[in-house]
């Protein structure tokens, strides 16, 4: 009998090495390789013969496209509308989701929040329920956060966290939404200590398939490593249907999906934790404009677009006398290299001095939006924050500035000026070709369309 090789797997990242290693050199953990004996098959030896050379095993059956029927996936609603946005419309039936976050950022509290309301939808409806597996807390302590929350619904709980048990569960009651809090701590029998690479692999496998056969909409809940991915073998992530990331971003909590067969990946939802869970923001233009300075030179609102969603933000600058032989450009939630070249539009095209100053340049609230429709308002912060004049508050810009000065179309022009209008703001300096706008073909004509 051949000897089985060997691999040694990096329980943070899923990296491979024929030998352990005391730090990956993917992901920089130390003494998180775990070695994975792999299965021996029957069907894989060497010796090629019979039927076609490979020992007389024959295909499966194919199936025509043609033959294939159309079926639209069904959608139950979360509840929570910002969620139903970024998943694309729901909860799918027999669809996963993998949703990650840091320790402690609401992943839990938001997922308890979501099977409330789904069991009482169900309720409602007579038929289903949901069932919440607790891999990581007592049922006592779900139950301390339900009354904390006002969850009213009757869900039903197990601390069983075995993968066949789970699925055996799935099949026999089949219930609307299953929540795995967490993944990796769902042991597959026979595949070694909970959390490793192979169980957090095949336990995903197996709860994906008892999802679909079940037609019970799945969501798995996965630690994060310290740099902000889902812990795991990165195979985990295509097992899966959705995946989205919870992140903090001062004093929010932002829901973005990365990927999603069922719909359109970049979405974002914003929330705000209070005493009663995570609360949707309706509104986040507002929040995030809440606290702009009115009247300050280097202040700028900007019409932007993460994902799907319009969304008016304040970019900020700030232009000072540097102390030292080389001028600082500090940029904080935009692209650098992009600041830097609209620097260097304004130095060439607008003759504006920036030599001995160092210039600051922020998206204030926290976030980090690589948009190039942004470009034309930190031109016009750093010329508001160099020549010392404020722009008038009803203005609202948004537009790519190229390497000739001019002001160039964005995608989603009409939604970021619909948004602007719904906000208040009567002017917009944006790209020629929006409807009722005049537009600016320059940074020049940008800055003249501001201070007229």
């Amino acid at each position: 009998m051949a000897k089985l090789k060997t691999n040694y797997v990096c329980n943070s990242c899923g990296y491979q090495s024929a030998k352990p290693l005391g730090r990956c050199p993917n992901c920089q953990a130390w003494n998180s390789f775990e070695e994975e004996v792999p299965t021996a098959s029957t069907s894989g030896k060497s010796g090629r013969g019979g039927l076609g050379g490979y020992g007389g095993v024959k295909g499966g059956k194919l199936t025509p496209l043609s033959g294939v029927g159309r079926r639209e996936e069904p959608r139950t609603s979360s509840g929570i509308p910002e969620l139903d946005r970024v998943l694309g419309g729901g909860l799918v039936a027999g669809g996963v989701t993998l949703i990650g976050g840091e320790p402690g950022i609401g992943k839990s509290t938001l997922l308890l929040q979501v099977a409330d309301k789904v069991a009482s939808r169900a309720a409602e409806r007579g038929g289903g329920t949901v069932l919440y597996v607790a891999g990581e807390e007592s049922l006592e302590q779900i139950r301390l956060r339900a009354d904390r929350l006002g969850v009213t619904s009757d869900l039903q709980m197990t601390r069983d966290t075995r993968a066949e048990h789970i699925a055996a569960l799935l099949e026999e009651h089949k219930p609307a939404l299953c929540i795995v809090d967490s993944i990796q701590t769902v042991t597959v029998e026979g595949e070694g200590a909970p959390g490793g690479v192979a169980q957090v692999r095949d336990g995903t496998a197996m709860l994906t398939r008892a999802a679909k056969e079940t037609g019970t909409a799945t969501v798995l809940v996965g630690h994060v490593t310290k740099d902000g991915t889902v812990a795991g073998p990165k195979v985990m992530e295509h097992i899966v249907d959705t995946t989205v990331f919870l992140e903090t971003v001062g004093a929010f909590r932002l829901l973005r999906s990365v990927k999603n067969r069922f719909g359109q990946a970049g979405e974002l939802g914003v929330f705000e934790m209070r005493g009663e869970g995570l609360i949707a923001v309706d509104n986040p233009s507002a929040a995030f404009l809440a606290e702009r300075p009115l009247d300050v030179p280097g202040s700028v609102v900007a019409a932007t677009v993460d994902g799907q969603r319009p969304m008016l933000l304040e970019v900020q600058a700030l232009a000072s006398k540097t102390p030292y032989p080389n001028a600082r450009r500090v940029v904080v939630g935009l692209d650098p290299r992009r600041v830097d070249v609209v620097l260097a539009v304004l130095e060439r095209r607008l003759d504006l001095t920036l030599g001995g100053l160092d210039v600051y340049v922020n998206l204030a609230g926290g976030l980090k939006v690589p948009d190039p429709g942004l470009d034309l308002a930190v031109a016009l912060a750093v010329y508001s924050a160099v020549v010392g004049r404020a722009l008038p508050q009803n203005v609202a810009v948004f537009g790519e500035v190229g390497l000739a000065g001019e002001v160039r179309s964005t995608q989603m022009a009409l939604r970021r000026a619909e948004e602007a209008g719904r906000a208040g703001y009567e002017r917009l300096v944006v790209p020629p070709g929006l409807d009722g706008q005049a537009g600016v073909k320059s940074v020049e004509e940008a800055v003249k369309a501001v201070w007229r």
